[in-house]
């Protein structure tokens, strides 16, 4: 729906219904974003467990701004957040962010299947932190109305949305989300379309080159990280971010970006062997640090 004045939060500029297609944690952190911000929020899942899930996460993450001084109470914003299995409910939104999994075909069918309940105004967006985004809009109808937004784990302490253009994304459309991004009192970057944007490429580089000083026995892992927190002002050490983030996903971003970029990319030993012994990072219990 194109937005009109009674369309959008007067404050933040935001549209005033937002989607979520996904749950988990990043999906979760998103949904608590724009919920806080004043939008209603719908987060539609795969079954009704996985929503219930969402529910909580979200709930769970409203108490944590509350109690570091969010004005308002839990109720007064969970009020305004719903979680289905439908992708018809989406119809209403003005903006639905799509947070599965970083499997292309997942993406594409996700994609496709919310955008065929959108309005022909409506926004829809990626928030893939790899996958092409000028891949991605030429399996959508409409792709001018497409692009990234790359929201940083966990969301509710980053201040970066990376705004990924596509080939087809219409110019216009990047102002108004810089316009989101600020609304959500986060910073924007914005870039074109490219194998990992920015901050994946740069960020998977150093976790790769870390990972391979600890295969050499350079350092230990807690003086790798060390290295980068104290002497570049990292807030987290690579090997410590990447249990954060999951050594699936970024094994995952990895393999890309090694297909698209060349060897420089290339997955250590060490990194696939910890995910094939299920060793994920903290949502496992066990990565390059223990987490238990």
């Amino acid at each position: 729906m194109t937005q009109t004045p009674d369309e959008s939060n007067p404050t933040t500029g935001l549209p005033a219904r937002v989607g979520v297609l996904g749950g988990g944690r990043m999906g979760a952190g998103i949904a608590h974003a724009f919920l806080i911000h004043g939008a209603d929020v719908l987060v539609v899942e795969r079954d009704q467990d996985s929503a219930e899930a969402a529910r909580e996460r979200v709930a769970a993450a409203v108490g944590k701004s509350i109690d570091r001084g969010l004005a308002g109470t839990a109720e007064d914003h969970l009020s305004r957040l719903e979680v289905s299995t439908e992708y018809a409910d989406f119809a209403d939104r003005e903006l639905v962010v799509e947070a599965v999994p970083e499997i292309w075909d997942l993406k594409v069918s996700s994609l496709q299947a919310v955008e065929a309940e959108l309005g022909q105004d409506a926004v829809l967006a990626s928030n893939t932190s790899s996958l092409s985004m000028t891949g991605l809009a030429g399996h959508l109808q409409r792709p001018a109305s497409f692009l990234g937004l790359h929201f940083f784990n966990p969301v509710p302490a980053s201040t970066l949305v990376e705004v990924v253009i596509a080939e087809q994304t219409r110019p216009e459309l990047v102002d108004t989300a810089r316009s989101w991004v600020a609304g959500l009192g986060k910073t924007a970057v914005v870039v074109n379309d490219a194998p990992g944007f920015a901050s994946s490429r740069l960020g998977v580089a150093i976790a790769l080159e870390a990972m391979r000083m600890l295969e050499e026995g350079v350092a230990s892992a807690e003086d790798i990280d060390n290295a980068m927190v104290l002497g570049y002002k990292h807030p987290t050490g690579p090997l410590k971010t990447t249990d954060i983030v999951g050594l699936d996903v970024r094994l995952g971003i990895a393999e890309y970006l090694h297909e698209q970029l060349g060897e420089r990319f290339a997955p250590p030993a060490i990194l696939r062997a910890k995910v094939e012994a299920g060793h994920l990072g903290r949502k496992s219990g066990q990565g390059f640090y223990d987490w238990s």
